[in-house]
């Protein structure tokens, strides 16, 4: 099993990331960094520089077809940025497009309503992007986890870091882990 784990340059929520990460370590996956620019990329703890992460590989570099999921991790800057770029946006569809699974936590929803991929589907996210997933054509809903096989692959999707738990243990094995 072969993660990435797309993430802006800034922003990522850390436990968002490694919580995450750690679980496909633990299912003996390999997790994959991909961002838009290389070097390395800094994650917060809330509002607080943490720790930063090295580059595996940029989006420019990354094809879903050397992935069998998708995750991406919230934050709010993070997802914010990754929309704003047509190579993330076009990368996280891409799997939408492939029926890979995607996991995404938090406001990382905000890649997937832009990448026009949530009509018909129904997902959890942080409170404040309710509006956000219904003008996309999504139903919103307050879950810890929600799974949706609605569409063209699955989308596992949960609230905050306090979801990590049943997150990880959602998403890793419909990853194949």
């Amino acid at each position: 099993m072969r993660v990435a784990f797309l993430v802006a340059p800034e922003g990522v929520e850390q436990v968002e990331l490694t919580e995450p990460w750690q679980a496909v370590l633990d299912a003996g996956g390999e997790p994959v960094l991909v961002s838009t620019e290389s070097g390395e990329v800094q994650a917060f703890n809330h509002l607080d520089k943490a720790d930063s992460f090295p580059v595996d590989r940029t989006v420019a570099a990354a094809s879903e077809a050397d992935y069998d999921g998708l995750v991406l991790p919230g934050g709010v800057a993070n997802p914010d940025a990754l929309r704003t770029d047509d190579a993330a946006v076009a990368f996280a569809k891409s799997f939408f497009d492939a029926g890979k699974p995607v996991a995404a936590i938090c406001h990382a929803p905000w890649t997937l309503v832009e990448a026009g991929v949530l009509e018909g589907r129904t997902l959890t996210s942080w409170p404040s992007l309710r509006t956000d997933i219904r003008n996309a054509g999504g139903t919103w809903v307050d879950e810890q986890v929600h799974v949706c096989t609605s569409g063209p692959n699955t989308l596992i999707t949960s609230r905050n870091p306090g979801d990590l738990k049943a997150f990880n243990s959602t998403f890793v094995p419909a990853f194949g882990g």
